[in-house]
């Protein structure tokens, strides 16, 4: 026999009721999916069980990769493909002016870690301009704190029951 899931919303008025009161349901058992609020809530992913993000260590790929890519654009055009004597000092070897390409290998590093970051949040988040937004309450854009909890048909009331006593100012069925 398949168990449909019934997606409860709890509004809370504050943020602290709203992570106490995710406190307490994660105590009792209860998976909160997700929270939407108007702000940051500080402290809330390790509450509710969110992972820790990936996006750090794209930006190191991302960094590493800008370090590569400079590095080896700079080996080219001033050693490889039209290496010239300024002032005495020749371009002949890398390894010879690496103290002169240190900007130009952070400046690398960073463009390439910036703006690749920002893409891979924006496709990973799907943010993308025309893009219906995921927000369950339009309120939580302004006043309204919200907890998105996933429920089996027979936990309904127990969830509804707890979220009440945590403080919900609504709880809305879906």
């Amino acid at each position: 026999m398949i168990m449909s899931k019934t997606i409860i919303h709890g509004i809370y008025n504050d943020d602290a009721l709203l992570k106490n009161g995710a406190i307490k349901l994660r105590s009792m058992g209860i998976k909160v999916k997700d929270v939407f609020s108007p702000f940051p809530i500080h402290g809330i992913d390790p509450i509710i069980g969110v992972p820790r993000t990936r996006l750090a260590i794209c930006a190191f790929i991302y960094g590493i990769t800008g370090t590569c890519l400079a590095t080896l654009m700079m080996w080219y055009m001033m050693v490889h493909d039209w290496p010239t004597d300024v002032g005495g000092k020749p371009n002949w070897h890398y390894y010879q002016n690496i103290p002169a390409f240190i900007p130009i290998t952070f400046e690398g590093t960073v463009l390439c870690a910036a703006h690749l970051t920002f893409w891979t949040f924006l496709f990973r988040s799907w943010l993308l301009p025309g893009v219906t937004a995921k927000n369950p309450d339009p309120r939580t854009t302004d006043d309204k704190f919200l907890m998105l909890i996933e429920a089996k048909e027979g936990d309904v009331k127990n969830i509804e029951s707890a979220l009440r006593e945590t403080g919900a100012s609504e709880v809305n069925i879906k």
